[in-house]
């Protein structure tokens, strides 16, 4: 994997922690909504599911935001690791660009009015900070 492989991992973690989120927003939702009984459909059980649909639904909410807090502790890890790999950087452009783009998933137009350049400058520093970026020992994989 490059260094731009690996610095794009956070972003891909960062969107699917916020997937999750929505999720469980929907479910809550869905939990704290009444549903009744449909009486057009008949149906035939052998064994009866005694368990409300809220119940199911919170038990999905536990999981999933168990999950999600393991996905934060893994993010705030991969960050630390890439801020550790930039900070090795001699150029303090270079430093920033990866900063920007990578850990705040800043766009080109924006990182260019932080740092006061133009998007072709910022492209130019961000190849080179990529070139000259080394990977980690033990780098995190997703």
């Amino acid at each position: 994997m490059t260094s731009k492989e690996y610095l794009n991992q956070a972003y891909r973690l960062d969107k699917r922690i916020k997937a999750d989120l929505e999720d469980v927003e929907n479910l809550r939702a869905l939990a704290s909504s009444v549903s009744s009984p449909r009486f057009d459909i008949e149906r035939v059980q052998t064994s009866r599911n005694h368990e409300a649909s809220f119940v199911r639904s919170l038990t999905k909410i536990m999981d999933l935001e168990a999950k999600i807090n393991d996905e934060l502790t893994l993010l705030i890890s991969l960050k630390e690791q890439m801020l550790e790999m930039i900070s090795e950087l001699e150029n303090m452009d270079e430093q920033m660009v990866l900063r920007y783009r990578y850990l705040k998933n800043m766009t080109w137009e924006e990182i260019g009015r932080e740092l006061h350049a133009g998007k072709t400058t910022i492209i130019r520093w961000h190849e080179k900070a990529i070139k000259n970026a080394v990977l980690p020992e033990n780098p995190i994989w997703l």
